[in-house]
């Protein structure tokens, strides 16, 4: 089972009030008057689709047109992915609904099954659920990657594109990336050398947090070393080491208040505090004497000091205010050096990868181009074979192949649909076909032998029998029913073979009442579709509607 439009529901588009149309499957011929609005019901199908929509759409006196298609989706159908994945309600009972409403006030809304949903949604959904062949939709017949694609199809080689597709692209991305590793190579030596530079220029300095101002202050007390020794010299004269000393002497002082307390008790106080001060005169000497001795009054020192200030003075003008600055700089600009050396051996690493890569695309597309060139006479016999059935008895139809230098997105050849309607004229591509009447069978040719591999359920057909004759319109409609045999088609038509080939047929018709005119579309069955098809064979009388009787009994 495929998927079938099971209804269509059209209210206030263009002259279109309120429609409610059930076409049944199989082959639907679409018929009425020039300008009764039979494009009306193609409009609406491509609003369903996701097609742009114009606030002109809506009928005059009214603020929204609205269009809803009910769609009967078989379980194994890809539709139920793309509903999941696009986030929206799941079919109930195989039934996928689609609305659609286009408002004069305002921006447009659109449903799938009841939930809100985007544009984008609508047209993956319309890709896989309708076709349409207008008169100039089969001008794309003329595009060579079109051709393509066609030709893949029939040869079930879509996965095998889709390989290639992938190689292709991790070939291209691994190429650009070496190109631009390599397109700037003065300016990455440059950076390295600079960024080399830095980084061994501080490493040397082998930088500390906070000690410049440790080198200060030992700058400080070097440049007065001397004084400082003199000055300790004194306090340890006048502390302990002359006759007269401040220890000496308080030893004295220590010695009578001991006696007086011996004397008197009252006074340890007296006592007590003698002996604290004798013990700090004490305590201070000694202090006094270490800090002389830890004086380095020798010039290198100080000249040492001095020489490493000046080297971080000279980091600090080139790499930043502070010490610790110039030591997150050098970390950063080691960092980018790793960087651009890693960058470096990438692109001397990247020609094996690239290899690989080529290797893999070449294989991807030999595997391509092999389905391709294997399929392609036998899409060519069997397009022959409908357009023989079409009128083209002799017709010649082939399929060329041109060499690509370079992979191209679609493989690494171009392909040529050549086609030549009549015996003893040399084959030329389709692009150069004039006749729209000749490229519409060439492409209902195509599409009848992609039938089976065309997952496509509905066709819509929209006048591609213009310019086509009686008889060649009968094989048209035949070929057309034979399509219906695997899809729902729908065939808008002004010509009473393709109309009679149909398996139903439905008429469009404009009324006016009340002063507005309304578009109708009523199913023609019996006497009413002879009526039909008598009109498009030029009017009532009776030979018309026994040449209509005859067209519909097949004779």
């Amino acid at each position: 089972m495929s998927a079938t439009l099971a209804s269509l529901r059209i209210r206030n588009l263009a002259l279109v009030e309120d429609l409610l149309w059930e076409p049944p499957a199989g082959f639907v011929a679409i018929t009425g008057e020039t300008g009764a609005g039979k494009s009306i019901i193609l409009g609406a199908v491509k609003l369903l689709l996701g097609e742009r929509a114009e606030k002109s759409l809506v009928r005059s006196g009214a603020d929204t047109c609205t269009v809803e298609g009910l769609f009967q989706i078989p379980a194994d159908s890809r539709v139920h992915v793309i509903l999941e994945e696009g986030g929206a309600e799941p079919c109930e009972d195989s039934s996928l609904v689609i609305k659609r409403t286009v408002s004069t006030g305002g921006a447009g809304k659109q449903f799938v099954n009841g939930s809100p949903c985007t544009l984008a949604l609508l047209r993956h959904l319309g890709d896989l659920l309708v076709d349409l062949h207008g008169p100039h939709d089969h001008q794309s017949l003329f595009s060579r990657d079109q051709q393509m694609l066609v030709l893949d199809s029939f040869a079930g080689a879509e996965s095998l594109r889709s390989e290639y597709a992938v190689r292709r692209r991790d070939w291209m991305h691994l190429t650009a990336e070496k190109k631009r590793l390599t397109e700037n190579a003065e300016g990455l030596a440059r950076e390295l050398d600079l960024l080399s530079h830095q980084v061994a220029e501080i490493d040397e300095a082998s930088l500390q947090a906070g000690e410049e101002d440790q080198l200060l202050a030992r700058q400080r007390t070097g440049a007065n070393a001397h004084r400082l020794c003199s000055i300790c010299a004194d306090l340890t004269g006048l502390l302990s080491e002359s006759e007269d000393s401040l220890t000496s002497r308080w030893g004295d002082v220590s010695r009578l208040t001991k006696e007086l307390h011996r004397l008197d008790a009252q006074t340890e106080p007296l006592s007590t505090a003698a002996a604290g001060i004798f013990e700090s005169l004490q305590d201070l000497a000694r202090d006094v004497d270490r800090y002389a001795s830890a004086l380095d009054a020798d010039p290198k020192t100080l000249e040492a000091t001095e020489a490493r200030l000046d080297t971080i003075q000279n980091l600090k003008r080139k790499y930043g205010s502070t010490v610790e600055v110039v030591i997150e700089f050098g970390a950063s600009a080691s960092a980018k050096l790793a960087q651009l050396k890693n960058r470096e051996e990438r692109g001397a690493g990247l020609d094996g990868e690239i290899s690989e890569a080529r290797k893999a695309l070449d294989s991807a597309a030999k595997k391509l181009s092999q389905a391709r060139r294997n399929a392609a006479p036998k899409l060519a016999d069997l397009v022959k074979t409908h357009l023989a059935d079409l009128g083209f008895a002799k017709a010649g139809f082939s399929i060329v192949f041109d060499e690509l230098e370079e992979p191209s997105p679609l493989g690494i050849e171009q392909v040529d649909f050549l086609f030549a309607p009549n015996p003893g004229e040399p084959e030329r591509p389709l692009r150069a076909i004039a006749s729209s009447g000749e490229i519409s069978r060439v492409m209902l040719a195509l599409k009848t032998s992609l039938a089976a591999q065309d997952s496509v359920p509905v066709l819509i057909f929209d006048e591609i029998d213009a310019n086509v004759g009686g008889e060649i319109g009968a094989k048209v409609g035949a070929k057309m029913k034979e399509l219906a045999a695997s899809h729902q088609v729908f065939c808008i038509t002004h010509l009473p073979q393709v109309a009679a080939a149909a398996e139903s047929q439905f008429m469009v018709s404009k009324e006016t009442t009340d002063e507005r005119t309304r578009t109708t579309l009523v199913s023609t069955v019996g006497p009413a579709r002879i009526s039909e098809i008598a009109r498009m064979l030029g009017g009532q009388a009776e030979s018309a509607r026994k040449h209509a009787k005859a067209l519909l009994s097949g004779k």
